[in-house]
């Protein structure tokens, strides 16, 4: 049976308010137990790390949809993010800096999960919020 373009943006709706709430062990009710994230196959455990590891390193992280396309069983989603990097996140020792950047997401629902899942960040751009400030000497 087909998902509907309405079901597609209701698990999408839950998603983003579970990972508002940092509740990242409501994964089983989003993914699939199998998926392909980015082009790669991968297991729910993988995707629930990444999300764990998220929260861990930017505790307040926070997901606001700013625009939302649904297509049959595929969404769409242009998100903008904000948090305070307090641990070691994408290779970069924790700042303290409040970091704000686009995300964009494109998500295959089959079922009432998730069995594709696309991102795309501007690594630099957040790579860039993270550095801190030389300082003269230093």
């Amino acid at each position: 049976m087909a998902t509907s373009e309405s079901e597609v943006r209701e698990v999408f709706e839950r998603y983003i308010e579970a990972l508002n709430a940092h509740d990242f062990d409501r994964a089983t009710e989003f993914v699939h137990d199998e998926l392909v994230e980015n082009g790669k196959p991968v297991t729910r455990d993988h995707i629930l790390a990444e999300l764990r590891g998220h929260g861990d390193s930017v505790p307040d992280f926070t997901w606001r949809v700013q625009d939302v396309a649904i297509d049959g069983d595929r969404v769409a989603a242009r998100l903008y993010n904000k948090g305070t990097h307090t641990k070691e996140w994408l290779g970069v020792a924790p700042t303290g800096a409040t970091l704000e950047f686009a995300e964009y997401s494109f998500h295959k629902v089959r079922d009432g999960r998730f069995y594709e899942m696309n991102y795309l960040i501007d690594a630099q751009a957040v790579q860039a919020q993270l550095r801190v400030p030389r300082t003269e000497g230093g």
